[in-house]
């Protein structure tokens, strides 16, 4: 992994660092480091990996400090898409010893969850070996959303539909509710405009021969709880027609054995959602 994608607009993240700072602070400010620093004091800090991983969201920690400190100098040695070792520098940052210890917390708070997120796709997408691709799901943080998508990226990973309206995913209970999978792609497709992607979900072969009757203006399916035999025998009937999506409890174990199958893409819910905060401390240089 060499790079991220582009990074997120300040005016994307600014509100919500300033939030952060704001519910730390609370009423009074950050008593211990007002009555331990004197005022005017600088130092230097150091970001650093405690466990190897995957960086993102060092713009968000680098923005807590800039904004107790319009001043603070930054000097980047891992950014975020990079891949990190053990007690290897992310980043250093000279600035006002307050704004240092103050935007500590809320800093890596955001560095360190977004890293995890972006370290577990990276897994993910180093059991796969470049047979399919890795995506992620709405399983993520209210409010973190966009962050934690981004996080994917930074992984190596791709993003599925980022909300409701991004794209059509008609899943079982629609199926359930619309009385079968034509009647649901028959409406949708009566409703929904051209440019509109359409990906339809299917727990069974037999739905899935169904869908592949009438697939015109289809563009994907979900193939929910396979195992790989029915994946690759799902494959074979597909034969190119819809891009194949596996999902369904993927595990880093497990993911081999299904990218071989030949899906295009594997989903995990798990990587928004259960993903382990990646341990990245701040030290001061004294």
């Amino acid at each position: 992994m060499t790079g991220a994608p582009a990074l997120l607009p300040r005016i994307m993240i600014e509100d919500l660092v300033r939030d952060a700072l704001r519910e730390d602070f609370g009423r009074g400010g950050d008593l211990t480091t007002t009555a331990t620093v004197p005022a005017g004091m600088r130092a230097t800090a150091v970001l650093a990996a405690r466990e190897a991983g995957a960086v993102a969201g060092l713009d968000l920690a680098v923005l807590a400090f800039e904004l107790l400190d319009p001043t603070a100098e930054v000097v980047v040695s891992k950014g975020d898409g990079c891949r990190v070792a053990a007690g290897e520098e992310i980043a250093t940052i000279t600035a006002d010893a307050r704004a240092l210890l103050s935007g500590e917390r809320v800093a890596l708070n955001f560095l360190g969850h977004l890293s995890g997120i972006a370290t577990a796709t990276a897994t993910l997408v180093d059991a796969v070996a470049g047979r399919c691709a890795v995506t992620c799901t709405r399983k993520t943080t209210p409010g973190l959303r966009a962050f934690e998508k981004y996080a994917v990226r930074c992984g190596g990973g791709v993003n599925h539909r980022t909300g409701l309206d991004d794209a059509v995913l008609i899943k079982d209970n629609h199926v359930a509710l619309a009385g079968g999978v034509t009647a649901a792609v028959e409406q949708v497709l009566a409703q929904v405009g051209h440019l509109v992607a359409i990906e339809v979900e299917v727990d069974t072969l037999d739905q899935l021969r169904e869908l592949l009757e009438f697939s015109d203006g289809v563009d994907a399916v979900l193939l929910d709880n396979m195992d790989p035999a029915q994946l690759r025998e799902a494959v074979e009937l597909i034969d190119g027609r819809l891009t194949a999506e596996a999902s369904g409890r993927i595990s880093v174990e497990t993911a081999p054995a299904i990218a071989e199958t030949g899906v295009d893409l594997i989903s995990a819910g798990w990587l928004t959602h259960s993903a382990a905060v990646l341990d990245i401390g701040l030290d001061i240089q004294v």
